[in-house]
């Protein structure tokens, strides 16, 4: 599958591929200590973000800036990570800036991304891996029609403990 990532419009927000301009906006959201508190990785300097703008561009990620309608602001990036063709799934993840928490991007972004995923991608399974004490992503997940299927216990060690993870998934229905 050669990797086209287009640009997705909802009611008030625009996704983009992202370019590498966005490299500023993807520092400071990812090395907001509010951010990263939940997230798999942080950076400390503009020129250790340039990894993740590399792992971005890989051919089993696609991931979207999610912006105004005008793209003049940026609010945060979501996308679908480590993509098998062979087993037809793929990771999702998001992450905003914290002053764009609590405006409903989530749930207006996310339900896009699986769509594009299930319709584009030819995905079948679309899986979520939150860490157990983020009691908002857990909720946006229900809320999202993902199934909780189980917790990883102390699975993780993150900061010097062991953490847990909870597994969630939507299934393509047709």
């Amino acid at each position: 599958m050669k990797k086209k990532i287009i640009s997705i419009q909802t009611a008030r927000f625009l996704l983009r591929p992202i370019v590498e301009s966005d490299i500023e906006d993807i520092y400071k959201g990812l090395s907001n200590p509010l951010v990263i508190k939940h997230y798999g990785v942080s950076f400390d300097s503009l020129e250790a973000t340039k990894a993740q703008m590399e792992w971005y561009a890989q051919a089993t990620q696609y991931w979207w800036a999610i912006c105004s309608m005008d793209n003049q602001v940026f609010y945060g990036a979501g996308g679908l990570n480590d993509l098998s063709e062979v087993h037809k799934k793929a990771e999702i993840g998001l992450w905003l800036l914290p002053k764009c928490w609590g405006k409903g991007i989530i749930s207006e972004v996310m339900p896009c991304i699986c769509s594009y995923g299930f319709e584009q991608l030819g995905l079948h399974r679309i899986e979520g891996f939150v860490e157990s004490d983020n009691k908002n992503c857990k909720r946006a997940m229900a809320k999202l029609d993902f199934e909780h299927e189980g917790t990883m216990k102390d699975c993780e060690i993150k900061n010097g403990a062991y953490i847990s993870v909870d597994i969630y998934a939507k299934i393509k229905t047709q």
